[in-house]
């Protein structure tokens, strides 16, 4: 008979709102900042992956260190890339009360190698900050396929989350609905109030959870991120308008049977793979 997995005893550890005072953790506008407080909350959000009992686990701007407690009490090992260098001590303070769990790294997450970082395939868990979200995104599914990390579980602007899983013919559907689901799954996970932030941002969030899939063969990222550029950069026009920039596009248009009087939100994840394989 199997035996249960034990997490370690999460250690009492002082209310976040203690360390933001203690630290002078004011959230800052520049860095894209609006902290996490509720245990609760957070709990949940790092159950999303699955089991991380000694798991590696990359977080980019744990900031005070809200979800990374909540993923080191999961029993995950946690690399943090952390550009703000006042949380820095808060996150020290962390790293002691579970030794051994916790890898600060200091630093711009836009700069930085993560993929370097593990010699397996982490976990990625973030509340990521909103002006670096989307591009960070864009990179780890740009990523070779199949990619250096085993799942992605981020905290967006609910406008942005809605985007990444968005159906097609959808208000939300664009670009970055075909980038992330042409090999991948993309769910909602969870919807979060702007109330559950310090300090509360204008707008709603949600969290997304990201799983990769089999990539289709013979389909280019670069491709496929060259036609939905194109395609969703003018959106109100037919593809033969919008996609005329792009050569060879009204050819591979007619050999893959796509009407190009259609606008690019009728436009299905699997017709823009066949298009881009088409161009590929």
């Amino acid at each position: 008979m199997s035996q249960p997995i034990l997490v370690p005893p999460r250690p009492d550890l002082p209310p976040l709102r203690d360390v933001i005072a203690r630290y002078g953790l004011n959230a800052s506008k520049a860095l894209g900042q609006n902290f996490l407080l509720d245990a609760q909350l957070l709990a949940r959000i790092a159950r999303i992956p699955g089991d991380l009992n000694d798991a590696e686990v990359l977080e980019i701007g744990p900031g005070p260190g809200g979800l990374t407690r909540a993923l080191l009490a999961a029993g995950a090992r946690v690399t943090a890339i952390e550009r703000d260098h006042r949380c820095i001590p808060a996150l020290a303070e962390l790293g002691e009360a579970f030794p051994g769990k916790l890898r600060v790294i200091e630093g711009d997450a836009l700069e930085i190698d993560a993929a370097s970082l593990f010699d397996g395939k982490p976990h990625i868990a973030s509340n990521l900050p909103y002006n670096i979200g989307t591009a960070l995104l864009v990179r780890w599914l740009s990523a070779e396929w199949a990619p250096w990390w085993q799942s992605l579980t981020l905290m967006f602007q609910r406008e942005v989350a809605d985007r990444i899983v968005a159906p097609t013919d959808g208000e939300a559907y664009g670009r970055l609905a075909v980038l992330a689901q042409w090999r991948s799954r993309a769910t909602l996970a969870m919807p979060v109030h702007r109330s559950a932030f310090t300090p509360p941002p204008k707008v709603m969030s949600a969290v997304v959870h990201i799983v990769p899939a089999d990539a289709p063969e013979g389909v280019r990222f670069a491709t496929l991120e060259r036609l939905t550029a194109a395609a969703f950069g003018q959106r109100r026009k037919m593809l033969r308008q919008s996609l005329k920039g792009v050569a060879g596009a009204l050819d591979a248009l007619e050999r893959v049977g796509i009407d190009p009087t259609r606008r690019a939100e009728t436009v299905s994840v699997t017709e823009f793979v066949a298009l881009a394989h088409a161009l590929s």
